[in-house]
């Protein structure tokens, strides 16, 4: 004991380690397969002429070289994607690259050298100084490699690594179905690259080396796919002091030398350290189990909105010799996340660190239709989304299963994670469709290869299992996996590699959310009636209820040529752009506001429509909160190119009015009303009662006259719904204005604004009459940098003026007036009451000289604004 004690002692007196993990991002050129007349061996020798090659973008796809090598137009601008070569049309050679890279590398010692791909789409050959590394073709878009290289290494120290990558080997034909024919979905890649209803096709069909190229240096061991599990038992509050925890933590070790290796595998956390003695032979892999950790009054992990996200540091070393062989570095939350099934509702109950949490989520594509991933594109959607006041994203079953960055900042801003694997009913065979190749029965069966699926199901779980805001598996969008992929899943890869977490069969099976009411268990889509999201009862956990999400003008400006900046009419063909981008029609909901006299105004009158969408979609399944809904997933937050439809931001992260409305009505203290019967209502997310609230109610006509009509004290419980008084026949004697506007609130004791909410009713006939002759209301506009990241913009609206109605705040460039992307605000498309004044925060990221802030709005004259 203590021979072991004084072994420690001197272990832990080591120098810090240095973690010998880069990136090999630069510096790799390219030449497709027709124009290359030597094989890979030949290829990787340091003295073979890469003259004239072209630069290559790696990590990224073919077609994003191209691009970035002006070989191929902006696929994502006008209808540039139909001047760029199909693969389907063209066959794989077109798009079949090798991809060359010179670095310096060597061993010493007992290093050993690793090269690591974390994603290769769709198969590749990997050369090193002119041997050849993988003695079997990688094959799938889904899954990592590695390979020891330390005996391929040039004794120089100058390297080269030649990889040449294939397509998919059925691309499949683009013929406008979800995913084109379905073929596409024959291999393990990703199913929309041949085309959806919301994106065309992509041409290379992600052809690349997607993702990170790394070399990592080690000693005589490697550690592997760390796995931590915290317990979290009991009910808990996201404050005061908390009962312990439980970390459990192994990690594969493995010896890929000819020695015995013998040392102290150790990990260290909340300042505490797990140290257990480890032999492993030559040549040996083992899994690793540490005894468990219990964390006295740990600071929890919670989701946005709840609760606080804290983060630990994580670190695991092997030490030997007075050495760290090896070292892997995690951010830890810990938290535990349940399901219970609620049989009111028919539908599962998530449940974190105990709290039931009424989900309010996004569904989420990808990206990138490129693959172009940055970590801070990553963090600014998830920060747009945590500003939606959304706790939860669903990653859709077409795509792919998410790059660790992206979970990095779901852990930060607190979103759960639905995470789909790789199969759709379209594709997948749940229902006959005469634009697929093949029946059903055959789709039934896709991917081809079975088990190269649970492979990469392994790989990928492994890759991801350790973040927080993990909080659902689910075998596929709409349709579960084959039954020899599905049970494997359930009975041996998830109880093996996680066990932690809920497993859905399919992304709307009864399990989640029980059908009863006919359909699919998803949806509707499309623009609806306000009214019918409180009205209309739907699935109980919806996992895709949609509607439509144009962006402003200077939106559809990057993306729309100037001769085709029409204004869509109803019932009419819209110009082919919008056509090719996917427009849906929504005018029969604009026009009431006075027909769009060109596509500014259409924009502009989009938005109203947006807000309110958003708004009463999720202000409808909070007032049945708990009754008829466990949660519900919008169909679809975010778009991965430049689509006009599902987004509550645009591809160059512009956020739009959906974003705002939905922002209102997911607040997680919310006063509201309902649009069927005016009941005024409101609702606490939160766990903890709200004692001795005010809630106040009033209307303005369009002169900016107020009518008082209610405000009363009383409290709301914790998680739940409150129904307070409507305003139906206070409203009838408003009959004779033209519209009017409701201005709900509600005050803590002090009258400090808790939650508000102002809806813009239409006249008796259904129009927005008043709006559209409603007079100008000068602001008086202030802007102010607080730090090197904030500004505040204060709208300040006189007495006597009419409301300052539906005002767009913009941080732009002064110079060229461009809106500085991506930006944040913490409220926007906001109204001024007379009298009043509204100040709004605005944080953008990096650094940025010669700003200034635009604002405008229905009743206000666009205005720029020096910043003091």
């Amino acid at each position: 004991m203590r021979k072991l004690f004084l072994s420690l002692l001197l272990l832990a007196n080591l120098t810090s380690f240095s973690q010998q993990r880069y990136e090999l991002n630069s510096g790799w050129v390219c030449s497709n397969i027709k124009e290359v007349k030597v094989d890979g061996v030949q290829l990787s020798s340091t003295g073979f002429s890469l003259n004239n090659w072209m630069p290559a973008t790696v990590p990224g796809t073919v077609l994003t070289t191209l691009l970035n090598n002006k070989k191929v137009p902006d696929p994502f601008y006008g209808m540039n994607n139909e001047k760029i070569p199909d693969v389907y049309n063209t066959g794989n050679d077109h798009y079949t690259y090798w991809f060359v890279k010179d670095f310096a590398e060597k061993a010493v010692g007992n290093e050993q050298v690793w090269l690591q791909f974390r994603g290769i789409n769709y198969k590749a050959e990997f050369y090193l100084n002119g041997k050849k590394l993988n003695p079997k073709t990688h094959e799938g878009m889904h899954i990592r490699a590695e390979y020891n290289i330390t005996k391929f290494l040039s004794p120089t120290g100058k390297n080269r690594l030649a990889v040449i990558v294939y397509p998919p080997d059925f691309p499949g034909n683009p013929n406008g179905g979800q995913g084109g024919d379905g073929t596409i979905a024959k291999g393990l890649t990703t199913q929309y690259t041949a085309g959806w209803d919301w994106i065309q096709p992509t041409r290379d069909r992600n052809t690349g080396i997607w993702d990170k190229v790394t070399i990592e240096k080690t000693k005589a061991i490697n550690l592997r796919n760390p796995h931590v599990v915290t317990l979290v038992p009991g009910k808990r509050m996201p404050t005061g002091v908390q009962k312990p925890a439980t970390i459990k933590v192994s990690v594969e070790v493995e010896n890929p030398t000819n020695k015995v290796v013998t040392g102290v595998l150790q990990y260290q956390v909340a300042g505490k350290t797990i140290s257990k003695s480890v032999s492993l032979a030559a040549g040996k892999n083992a899994i690793v189990n540490f005894a468990d950790l219990a964390i006295e009054n740990p600071k929890l992990w919670w989701p946005s909105g709840y609760g606080a996200q804290n983060l630990y540091d994580l670190k695991i070393q092997f030490l030997s010799a007075n050495q760290v062989f090896d070292q892997e570095n995690l951010k830890v939350g810990i938290r535990q996340i349940d399901n219970l099934w609620n049989e009111h509702t028919k539908s599962m109950g998530a449940y974190v660190n105990g709290q039931k949490i009424f989900i309010k989520g996004g569904n989420w594509i990808i990206s990138d239709a490129m693959l172009r991933f940055s970590d801070a594109r990553y963090d600014a959607e998830i920060r747009y989304h945590k500003d939606m006041n959304l706790n939860l994203i669903r990653i859709w079953g077409g795509a792919i299963l998410e790059r660790p960055e992206f979970y990095n900042a779901c852990d930060k801003y607190g979103l759960l994670v639905f995470q789909d694997f790789w199969f759709s009913g379209d594709c997948n065979g749940r229902w006959v469709d005469p634009l697929k190749k093949e029946d059903q029965w055959t789709r039934r069966n896709y991917p081809d290869n079975h088990p190269l699926v649970l492979d990469a199901i392994e790989d990928q779980v492994k890759l991801i299992r350790n973040h927080a805001s993990l909080a659902f598996w689910c075998g596929g969008n709409e349709i579960t996996p084959p039954e020899d992929i599905l049970n494997p899943i359930k009975k041996d890869i998830l109880p093996r590699l996680d066990g932690t977490r809920q497993f859905f069969d399919f992304s709307n099976s009864d399990e989640m959310s029980f059908n009863d009411i006919g359909g699919n268990g998803d949806g509707p889509y499309g623009i609806q009636d306000p009214k019918s999201f409180w009205s209309t009862k739907t699935f109980p956990y919806n996992s895709e209820v949609g509607s439509v999400g144009v962006g402003d003008y200077e939106s559809l400006e990057r993306f729309i040529p100037a001769k085709n900046m029409i204004a869509p009419q109803f019932k009419e063909k819209p110009d082919s752009v919008w056509d090719y981008h996917k427009y849906i029609a929504y005018e029969q909901y604009i026009d009431p506001y006075g027909k769009a006299k060109n596509a500014r105004d259409f924009a502009m009158k989009a938005q109203l429509v947006n807000y309110d969408q958003y708004r009463a979609l999720m202000e409808g399944f909070s007032n049945k909160m708990w009754d008829w809904y466990t949660g519900s997933i919008i169909w679809k937050t975010q778009n991965p190119w430049t689509a006009l439809r599902g987004q509550m931001y645009d591809y160059y992260l512009d956020p739009n009015a959906c974003l705002y409305g939905l922002r209102k009505g997911s607040e997680p203290l919310h006063v509201m009303m309902n649009p069927v019967d005016s009941m005024v209502t409101v609702v606490n997310n939160g766990f903890a009662n709200r004692n001795n609230l005010m809630v106040q109610a009033k209307a303005y006509d369009m002169d900016g006259k107020d009518y008082f009509y209610s405000q009363v004290f009383n409290s709301i419980g914790g998680s739940s719904v409150r129904r307070f008084f409507p305003m139906n026949e206070f409203l009838k004697k408003l009959d004779k204005k033209e519209g009017v506007f409701v201005s709900l609130r509600i005050l803590d004791e002090k009258q400090n604004i808790l939650s508000e909410n102002i809806y813009w009713m239409a006249d008796k006939n259904g129009e927005y009459s008043g709006l559209q002759k409603i007079k100008s209301a000068p602001l008086n506009i202030t802007a102010a940098k607080k730090s090197n990241n904030k500004v505040e913009v204060t709208l300040s609206n006189k007495n006597g003026n009419p409301v300052a109605f539906f005002n767009r705040i913009a941080l732009i460039d002064k110079q060229s007036g461009k809106r500085i992307l991506p930006a944040f605000y913490d409220d926007n498309y906001v109204s001024i009451l007379p009298g009043e004044h509204k100040t709004i925060t605005v944080e953008y990221t990096g650094s940025q000289d010669n700003l200034a802030v635009e604002v405008y709005g229905w009743n206000v004259e666009r205005t720029k604004v020096q910043i003091q």
